[in-house]
């Protein structure tokens, strides 16, 4: 086989279709789009029909809502703030706050609060103030003797009030 015999295989490539290029081309006048109509004019899409069989879209069922009040924090693991600590761009000493995490880069902004979880490993102790916080990420600082002031209260303790 020499370079210039090289060709695709049969089959593996087509013709491009040229619609509306006249009678010859068995594809001339109406472009394969019939008479009259909607879907013959241009600008058509008609998603989502079927040809009058029920759509994919209704044949499936509804599952579950969106719901619109919800509060959207902005994560924060444990191992993400000792790698911090470590690369000195947090001050493992001083009061740790939502403007403070923001203003060291570990969480870009704030959304609706800050939640803190207990991913990763926490070696310094640490005073945070965040919204919110996870069980297990509270245990994990007091274990170190860190202290954590959760400002958000969680709807079960509140309803417990």
């Amino acid at each position: 086989m020499k370079l210039h015999e090289i060709r695709d295989n049969e089959g593996a490539s087509r013709k491009k279709k040229r619609v509306a290029r006249g009678p010859g081309s068995g594809k001339g006048k109406t472009a394969g789009r019939g008479i009259k109509g909607q879907t013959s004019r241009s600008g058509v899409a008609l998603n989502g029909y079927e040809g009058g069989q029920m759509p994919l879209y209704r044949r499936l069922p509804k599952r579950g809502f969106s719901k619109p009040n919800r509060l959207d924090f902005a994560v924060v693991n444990l191992g993400q703030l000792q790698a911090f600590i470590d690369a000195g761009k947090l001050d493992a000493k001083a009061d740790v706050t939502e403007d403070v995490l923001v203003a060291s880069g570990v969480i870009r902004r704030k959304l609706d609060g800050v939640r803190v979880l207990a991913k990763g490993e926490l070696t310094a102790a640490l005073n945070l103030t965040v919204a919110g916080a996870s069980q297990a990420a509270v245990e994990a600082i007091e274990k170190v003797g860190g202290k954590i002031t959760v400002t958000r209260v969680a709807k079960e303790e509140a309803a417990a009030e």
